[in-house]
């Protein structure tokens, strides 16, 4: 695939964000394309809005997964792009534009060299939410072509168009939603003795929710609680009957997430006690820790010198990412692919340079080809 017919591809799929396992344009787009190619050695299969295709390697003594993930973000688009989203509210904010054109170029590179193993090329859905990489764990065509590694990359708009990136080790942190509901009882504003006022518990809680982080947790063991929204009340002068608090957790250890939850539910539980009220919690979408193994990682930056890609070493982020799920279960790693764009992930603005798709495609290509 030349690089202009790869740009054609990011700039169609651009157009096209589709929210977590409804991303049917999508679908059809990539199966379009994969079945344009020559399918001598190549099978294909769907689950839900995902896909799962295998290359038929030329020995086969075992299997390398590589993993794209497919979903848009409920995010309104604000580049200006002639390419910009057609579909309000909705945008490719986190590159999955390109890391779905990376995949295909890797696959067409595959279709026409075929590598010595069979190569299972997955398509994921939902990876921004409600999470599809552990249900897809358990797919029929995934457990039928299981690999013995599997990899992926993310694009990084903070390194340079081109440099790759990672690490052994923690790469992607724990993190897990956190909704919380209060239902108590309204009243009128002069008469707050009849009422259960949910706007002052939700404001206790919140301020309850800080003290985890800052006085159970070890300095030495990063974590993190955000409460990013807060909603509660109709009117200046009604006593709130309900509140929803909104947020996000972050952990670099697994074992320190299950104790900031449990200390949360004990939390709530006091609130409902203190202010007389009904509380539920529901942790939305969580996403286990991206875990890269040292074998892979240090081939991987053998492998980008060889072939001349700029290498540099990552450090561990807060974010989080459904590729963790994978990795629990297949030996193998994630790594950064740079794309410089001033506009950071999950951002209106975000504009990565398309000239880091080519890189993307010839370090995948490599390493599935030389992966041991």
């Amino acid at each position: 695939m030349d690089y202009n017919e790869m740009i054609r591809i990011r700039r169609e799929l651009h157009q096209i964000p589709e929210l977590g396992f409804k991303e049917v344009k999508t679908q059809k787009y990539l199966l379009d394309y994969i079945h344009s190619l020559p399918d001598d050695h190549i099978e294909v299969e769907t689950w839900r809005t995902g896909i799962f295709v295998r290359v038929e390697g030329t020995i086969g003594e075992k299997t390398i997964g590589y993993r794209t993930d497919i979903d848009g973000l409920p995010i309104t688009e604000e580049t200006g792009f002639e390419f910009q989203s057609r579909h309000e509210g909705q945008m490719h904010a986190c590159g999955h534009d390109f890391h779905m054109t990376i995949a295909l170029g890797i696959l067409t590179e595959l279709v026409e060299h075929r590598p010595e193993h069979h190569v299972l090329m997955i398509f994921q859905p939902a990876e921004e939410g409600p999470g599809g990489a552990a249900p897809m764990l358990e797919s029929e065509p995934m457990k039928r072509w299981w690999p013995d590694t599997i990899f992926a990359l993310h694009i990084a708009p903070e390194l340079p168009a081109g440099t790759v990136s990672t690490k052994e080790g923690l790469l992607f942190a724990n993190t897990s939603e956190l909704f919380i509901d209060l239902k108590g009882k309204g009243g009128h504003a002069a008469y707050p003795h009849q009422t259960k006022d949910m706007v002052v518990a939700a404001s206790a809680l919140v301020t309850d929710l800080q003290q985890i982080v800052a006085r159970m947790i070890d300095p030495l063991d990063a974590a993190v609680i955000s409460i990013g929204k807060i909603t509660g009340g109709t009117v200046q002068n009604i006593i709130a009957e309900q509140a929803r608090l909104e947020g996000t957790m972050r952990t670099l250890n697994a074992g320190t997430m299950d104790f900031i939850k449990s200390r949360i539910e004990k939390m709530t539980e006091a609130i409902e006690l203190r202010f007389d009220c009904k509380a539920t919690i529901d942790y939305g979408s969580n996403y286990y820790q991206v875990w890269n193994q040292k074998t892979y990682t240090d081939q991987f930056e053998t492998e980008m010198n060889r072939i001349h890609v700029p290498f540099k070493k990552a450090n561990e982020a807060m974010t989080g990412e459904d590729f963790g799920y994978m990795l629990k279960e297949i030996p193998g790693f994630m790594y950064w692919l740079g794309v410089d764009s001033p506009h950071g992930l999950h951002h209106a603005k975000l504009n990565p340079k398309e000239e880091a798709i080519q890189t993307g495609v010839k370090a995948g290509v490599q390493m599935l080809h030389h992966l041991k």
